[in-house]
């Protein structure tokens, strides 16, 4: 007789598997998606970059973009998540899992799973044309490296489970949409583009303490080999948080009574 956890495993991996295959098959949202930080990073290189770069050149203002916009693209990629999420909802998908004998968890984890999956797959994809645009490692060690791929999977984690819950509480894949659009502003208004310090002072604590900053310069750091300061517990903290948070109101939405 199999424990409640290889039950759960199972049905988690049945669901992560379903999630991947619709994946697969309908792959235009995500590449949507994925094209918003490939557009920045291009337009800001290419066309913004003279005037954002503030005299470092092209080459330096690519190393610096980079991890910014490898933030911006986990963001990106899980409002394809609250899309799906509120689609499957409206469908009565979710609902015909509810009365089926599965354990409940699994329509969630198997999701939130898949999403983390195909973030990663994302940044692979976005940092494959950052490289290609110039973007160099210089200093980072191995178990920088480590770390950093690390932290961009607690990223894509923390996010996922935050736009599941937006998915949940959505009435339309519209809707959902539209909630989780803060997910790709909030790095639009952080250290990703140009450093906190030329912000207008004004500006700069709306910039700072938001989860995105540090985050980024985290990364940064680890990717550049440079310094990090108590960035990277700020970051963890938030990661934390915002991981506890959106699991608890994924979970309080999909074990409600339906209306």
């Amino acid at each position: 007789m199999s424990s409640p956890l290889a039950l759960a495993v199972r049905d988690s991996s049945t669901m992560l598997r379903r999630n991947l295959l619709h994946a697969r098959r309908y792959p235009s949202l995500t590449l949507n998606l994925l094209l918003t930080p490939v557009m920045l990073l291009l337009l800001f290189v290419y066309v913004f970059g003279g005037a954002m770069s503030g005299g470092l050149g092209r080459s330096a203002y690519v190393t610096y973009l980079v991890p910014g916009i490898l933030m911006m693209t986990i963001g990106s990629t899980v409002i394809g998540t609250a899309v799906s999420m509120a689609t499957d909802m409206n469908e009565g998908i979710v609902a015909r899992f509810r009365t089926m004998a599965i354990h409940r968890g699994s329509v969630l984890f198997g999701r939130v799973a898949g999403s983390v999956l195909q973030s990663v797959a994302s940044v692979v994809l976005v940092g494959a044309v950052g490289v290609a645009i110039g973007f160099r490692s210089h200093g980072a060690t191995a178990l920088e490296w480590l770390a950093a791929f690390g932290l961009l999977a607690l990223v894509a984690l923390a996010l996922t489970w935050i736009a599941v819950g937006m998915g949940l509480g959505s009435p339309n894949a519209e809707a959902a949409s539209n909630a989780a659009m803060p997910l790709i502003l909030l790095p639009m208004i952080s250290s990703a583009f140009v450093p906190l310090h030329s912000m207008p002072g004004w500006f700069q604590p709306i910039a700072q303490y938001q989860p995105f900053t540090p985050a980024i310069e985290t990364l940064r750091g680890l990717l550049l080999g440079t310094h990090i300061g108590n960035n990277w517990w700020i970051a963890l903290l938030w990661c934390l948080g915002l991981t506890v948070l959106g699991y608890r109101w994924s979970r309080a939405q999909f074990d409600r009574d339906p209306q």
